[in-house]
């Protein structure tokens, strides 16, 4: 039976405090639900000899409307944000990604920081010790080889967190509280396209809250495919931002999670604005979709699979939301 690893437990009042800790001790790790945390532990993927428990920071649990944004911390849990009655009306697309991450008990835990920063998932590295170590291990944990891609140096892991694609396509910036000082930064700026290292922060950074600008005129949804609708990562998920001025989409983001290392933004997508829904237009968008992703053999299902279902889930959502403009 798989059993933790030994550590102690702090709980810091501030996320000064925080990150002052965690600074002092490298081997440390930040806890707030711990629904991927402890797994990972129980599976000996990391044997921290302190827990920072950020369970007493008040301002992570800020959830409120300031002039010209919402402000969403980073220990706010995610059946919080599935039950706002402010979110499924103004900002759909994070409640309904927040309804879609994993069971019901998980989201009365998990928090949006934990799933912002959600670990990559590969069907070689998300297994038991002795699993792992039957295969030799792998290059993301122990090893020197990406099973997926044998003649790679680079992990390409998948990242599997609901929340970012939502946040991104809304314009969401993330608040870090660091060892020099607090900053801001664009929400697509914290990931890096490598499964291994898929955050870019310091090892003793903080993620605080997201800042996600109003923008009444925008309507957005969330959807994604998975083999157990009631509980499982996503093996496509697709985040969709759109505003039309009459039969004409002004303005279209769409941001898609589960097929990289990375949640990806799409670019070039003004191409597709001026202009009213067509199936021309939705081919176009299928392949700038095709052209921006890269599934590759992580999950149990085919890399191609999730490639189509990308590019079916951003149609299908992009049609629903421009019928109901």
């Amino acid at each position: 039976m798989s059993t933790l690893p030994a550590f102690d437990i702090a709980e810091p009042v501030t996320a000064e405090e925080a990150v002052a800790l965690k600074s002092t001790r490298t081997a440390a790790s930040f806890l707030a639900g711990g629904t991927d945390l402890i797994p990972n532990l129980l599976h000996g993927i990391g044997a921290p000899d302190l827990l920072i428990s950020l369970a007493k920071i008040p301002e992570l649990k800020q959830f409120e409307e300031k002039v010209g944004s919402l402000v969403i911390g980073a220990g706010v849990n995610i059946v919080d944000l599935e039950r706002s009655v402010l979110l499924h009306e103004r900002y759909p697309a994070i409640s309904m990604a927040a309804a879609s991450i994993a069971a019901p008990g998980h989201r009365v835990m998990a928090t949006v920081g934990g799933n912002l920063c959600l670990d990559t998932r590969c069907v070689f590295y998300n297994q038991s010790k002795w699993w792992r170590a039957a295969n030799h291990y792998c290059l993301k944990k122990d090893g020197d080889t990406c099973h997926v891609a044998k003649k790679g140096n680079k992990c390409i892991a998948a990242y599997s967190g609901d929340l970012a694609p939502s946040l991104l396509v809304l314009g969401a910036e993330v608040e870090i509280a660091t060892a020099a000082g607090r900053r801001r930064r664009p929400l697509t700026d914290l990931f890096r396209d490598d499964g291994q290292s898929w955050l870019d922060l310091d090892p003793s950074d903080l993620v605080v809250a997201v800042h996600i600008p109003a923008r009444p005129d925008v309507r957005s949804g969330y959807v994604k495919s998975r083999i157990r609708h009631s509980m499982d990562f996503p093996l496509a998920g697709v985040a969709v931002a759109m505003s039309c001025q009459q039969e004409t989409i002004s303005s279209l983001a769409v941001a898609i999670t589960g097929t990289n290392s990375r949640p990806v933004l799409l670019e070039g997508l003004e191409a597709l604005t001026g202009k009213p829904l067509s199936s021309g237009l939705l081919d176009k968008l299928g392949k700038i979709i095709s052209s921006s992703i890269q599934p590759m053999r992580t999950t149990l299902v085919p890399s191609l699979y999730r490639r189509h279902m990308a590019g079916v889930l951003a149609r299908r959502l992009v049609t629903e939301l421009y019928r109901a403009r």
